[in-house]
This record gives C-alpha cells, sequence and structure tokens, in this order.
C-alpha cells in the first residue's frame, strides 16, 4: 500500500496562486503515475493533471493549461500542483492520486476555495 497526504489548499482571491503538496509513504519510483484530480460541489471527480514517474511526461485539462503545473521531488517523495491566475471555477476539492503495484490510491483531499 501506499498513502498519500494531500496540503496546501486554502481561501484565495481570484487571480491569486497556491501550490499544493502530495506526501507519498512510497518512494515515487515506486509508482507508476501520479496526478491531480478536484471535484466541486454536485460534480463528478475529473483530472487535473498527471505525471508518469519514469519519463516525466505531463498531461493537463484543458481549463488549466498555461495556468497550473504539476510537478515532483523525487528525493522528498512529493508531487506538487502549483497554480496560478486562479478562477472562482477552480473551487473544488482537490486529491492526489497514484498508481502502485497496479492499484490506485487517493488522497484524503485539500480543499481549494477562490473568491471572486
Amino acid at each position: 500500500q501506499v498513502q498519500l497526504v494531500d496540503s496546501g489548499g486554502g481561501l484565495v482571491q481570484a487571480g491569486g496562486s497556491l501550490r499544493l503538496s502530495c506526501a507519498a509513504s512510497k518512494s515515487i519510483f515506486s509508482i507508476t503515475r501520479m496526478g491531480w484530480y478536484r471535484q466541486a460541489p454536485g460534480k463528478e471527480r475529473d483530472v487535473v493533471a498527471v505525471i508518469t514517474i519514469d519519463g516525466g511526461s505531463t498531461a493537463y485539462a484543458d481549463s488549466v493549461k498555461g495556468r497550473f503545473t504539476i510537478s515532483r521531488d523525487n528525493a522528498e517523495n512529493t508531487l506538487f500542483l502549483q497554480m496560478n491566475s486562479l478562477k472562482p471555477e477552480d473551487t473544488a476539492v482537490y486529491y492526489c492520486y497514484a498508481i502502485y503495484m497496479y492499484r490506485g490510491y487517493w488522497g484524503q483531499g485539500t480543499q481549494v476555495t477562490v473568491s471572486s
């Protein structure tokens, strides 16, 4: 198993920035893929950004391209999501996700609220 601990959420005004972190209990070299998802009230959980651990390839939802950046710190077993130019529609609970040994694992989520 792998435990994921999300942090970094908060309340920010539109146009502001936040940096989310996801600390993994295993070396992220043993994790196939990691990513960030978000779920707004009354909506389904959707992918925001993903990154492959071996090649470092990234992909983003169209709604966040150019504003969000996913990255990792291999030495600290931590995944990040830098969020800039935040909009009220980015308000959601953000979840870290990892695929380890062919199974998916979720963090507990961190609330991001963007005021207009």
